[in-house]
């Protein structure tokens, strides 16, 4: 008798809360919340903001695949232009 394959690897959970802290300040969001995400909740304009979390600068490119986890710092700022 055949039975199916169930040894694939288990799929973590996504918390329901998560706390991150924004520009120093403590924030509750939702499990799964991508930088883009947080950008957008915010009211920001994507290309209006820098980004940075944990000390590394995101590109504008890179938020919508950063998902945010337990403890990360963002960090948004102005970008610097010109010549």
């Amino acid at each position: 008798m055949n039975t199916p394959d169930t040894s694939t690897a288990p799929v973590a959970a996504v918390p329901a809360r998560i706390g991150i802290r924004l520009d120093g300040a403590p924030l509750s969001l939702p499990g799964g919340t991508t930088l883009a995400d947080l950008i957008a909740q915010l009211g920001h304009s994507p290309q209006a903001v820098g980004t940075a979390v944990n000390g590394e600068f995101v590109a504008r490119g890179a938020r919508a695949s950063r998902v945010l986890a337990e403890g990360d710092a963002v960090l948004l700022f102005q970008p610097i232009v010109g010549g």
